[in-house]
């Protein structure tokens, strides 16, 4: 069973992600430390990119800030180090294609390894997943309403755990999630006995409280970027406080 896996045991698991380098380095890391100490179970670290297709205005906001201010892949890696030092929990990459082509797939996959990346969101999967196999890194893999028909084969060849996409379109807040999520689960896990993870449109205490009882963990970006957005460098302690009230409520 890999690290990621061991991350659901007897308990759900709260997943926040950030987005590397917004508003600086040295915030992102203090931040992942503040989300660990929280009671983060696994974060995702999400690597900008130009033209951030998936994602709605907060995050693609986040991603042309963090560009602005410099952030590369490399450093990006070199912020995982650092991270590294102190942060024990999984730690999972997302990003787009194009990041991982134009850094040459098998370094990124190499160096993910090396600096203790234990697992990676792509939407497109034949391209990589036997790259990161190769690596010890699981390809995590999306089902999003409209799979239907191709969850039973998604999930059979899923790794680490599944990210049960809640809602179509773009990540972001919403108030309402209208997705029967207990549905996509068990189709899940009658293909694969694996742990599932809701996420886009999550924000609130009770939207994880009403999705944990459905799948065995909940992931939210757009509420915390939003606060990156809206704090700065001062951004730690709100996450850190946002992060303890999310996971209170999945114990």
């Amino acid at each position: 069973m890999s690290r990621i896996s061991d991350a659901f045991n007897n308990k759900k698991a709260f997943i926040p992600f950030i987005t590397s380098g917004d508003p600086d380095v040295n915030t992102t890391i203090k931040a992942v430390k503040a989300m660990a100490e929280a009671g983060a179970d696994i974060i995702e670290l999400g690597i900008p990119f130009s033209d951030p297709t998936a994602e709605g205005p907060v995050i693609q906001k986040a991603n042309i800030r963090a560009l602005k201010n410099g952030i590369t892949t490399d450093k990006v890696f070199d912020m995982v180090k650092e991270i590294r030092k102190d942060v024990k929990i999984p730690l999972v990459f997302m990003t787009y294609a194009n990041v991982v082509f134009s850094y040459g797939t098998e370094r990124f996959m190499k160096n993910s390894a090396e600096v203790g990346i234990d697992g990676i969101i792509i939407e497109e999967k034949e391209e990589f997943n036997s790259v990161s196999s190769r690596y010890g890194i699981d390809f995590i893999s999306l089902i999003a309403p409209t799979s239907c028909g191709r969850i039973g084969m998604i999930a059979k060849e899923a790794e680490g755990f599944v990210y049960c996409v809640s809602s179509l379109g773009v990540t972001g807040t919403r108030s309402k999630i209208t997705t029967d999520i207990s549905k996509m689960v068990k189709s899940v896990k009658e293909a694969k006995d694996i742990p599932c993870a809701v996420g886009f449109g999550i924000s609130t205490p009770e939207q994880a409280a009403e999705m944990a009882k459905y799948a065995d963990g909940v992931i939210v970006g757009s509420a915390i970027v939003n606060k990156c957005a809206e704090y700065g460098e001062n951004c730690i302690s709100h996450i850190y406080d946002y992060v303890k009230s999310m996971k209170s409520v999945l114990k």
